[in-house]
């Protein structure tokens, strides 16, 4: 297990060092003078060259790189003071520090997915499992008619209305809005709960189908009906043989959907005007803002590649012939 852990550690860092050089090259390709962008409208020669020089433009394009990626391990020194490690530049826009920006705004990105992550995972499964164990039944047409109905919803149609029923026509909760979970728990999942609700209810849906059909064809195998010839409770052969058995699929998928849910993050924060990841993503490519953005891109990746990495445990914890392999 080590070994296979160590081998994922590896590739998941040589990806971002690719990540990280892509977007920097793609940016510096694209046409724009970004000391212009940072010195306003009015603005001297004398001053944009200054800024230049500050921002370090004025460097070749090699050396602006290998400044960018080894600033994020041993640190960079600007005009303004020193950026420690890990050091992803100053922002163009606003001179802050692109790390403090980050972190200012990832708890609050980082807790719509965990959160929204719990839901579906608990709510999708759940549903999917008293369906297939109940197949044919009332509670299973109900649930599998509910999916294909939530499923065609997107958050930004689904968003509105929400705020629309609880929030402007009822008042019956306030606007969302971030409150730290170590200020106040029941603040944060009461600041929260309608923007989680919405960015799960998607992902609710297809994990109630993928759980069903994959615990239907789990109960189809040979080892299950042989378990069940032998007079086991269904109950227990349900549990201990289906169960474990239906996870397989659906762990490989959640590894291929944590990007998505991320980007479904984007829009739940534009959605609800929350000042996460998102938001400042944006704000970044609006502004043309290259450090910031390389910095959204890079924090990004490497949430999306640490979480498929413990996806990638999971798995082969379910199924031991992944670290075999």
């Amino acid at each position: 297990m080590l070994q296979f852990i160590i081998r994922r550690l590896v590739g998941a860092f040589v990806t971002l060092f690719l990540i990280g050089a892509v977007t920097f090259f793609l940016f510096v390709a694209a046409p724009s003078d970004y000391a212009s962008l940072a010195c306003g409208r009015d603005c001297s020669p004398a001053r944009l060259e200054d800024i230049r020089e500050a921002l370090g433009l004025n460097l070749p394009i090699a050396q602006q790189f290998w400044d960018f990626m080894s600033g994020i391990v041993v640190g960079r020194d600007f005009p303004d003071g020193h950026c420690p490690a890990p050091c992803l530049g100053q922002s163009f826009y606003s001179g802050d520090m692109v790390w403090d920006t980050i972190m200012d705004r990832f708890p609050l990105t980082i807790s719509l997915t965990i959160g929204a992550m719990c839901v579906f995972l608990t709510v999708g499964i759940g549903a999917g499992m008293i369906s297939a164990y109940r197949r044919g039944s009332l509670v299973d047409k109900v649930a599998t008619g509910s999916s294909m109905v939530l499923s065609s919803f997107q958050i930004y149609f689904l968003g509105p209305i929400v705020l629309l029923i609880f929030v402007y026509s009822t008042g019956w909760v306030e606007d969302p809005k971030y409150v730290p979970f170590t200020d106040s728990p029941l603040g944060w999942l009461g600041g929260l709960w309608i923007p989680m609700a919405v960015m799960a209810t998607i992902f609710t849906a297809q994990y109630t189908r993928m759980a069903r059909a994959s615990l239907i064809e789990q109960l189809a195998e040979e080892h299950v009906r042989t378990a069940r010839a032998k007079g086991m409770p269904k109950r227990y052969v349900f549990f201990r043989y289906a169960w474990r058995g239906s996870l397989i699929p659906i762990v490989t998928v959640l590894g291929i959907d944590l990007s998505s849910l991320l980007g479904g993050g984007v829009v739940t924060e534009l959605t609800f005007s929350l000042q996460g990841i998102g938001r400042l993503a944006v704000d970044g490519a609006v502004n043309k803002d290259l450090p910031l953005t390389m910095g959204v891109m890079l924090v990004g990746a490497f949430v999306i590649l640490m979480l498929n990495i413990l996806v990638d445990i999971v798995y082969a914890w379910i199924d031991p012939r992944v670290r075999l392999s």
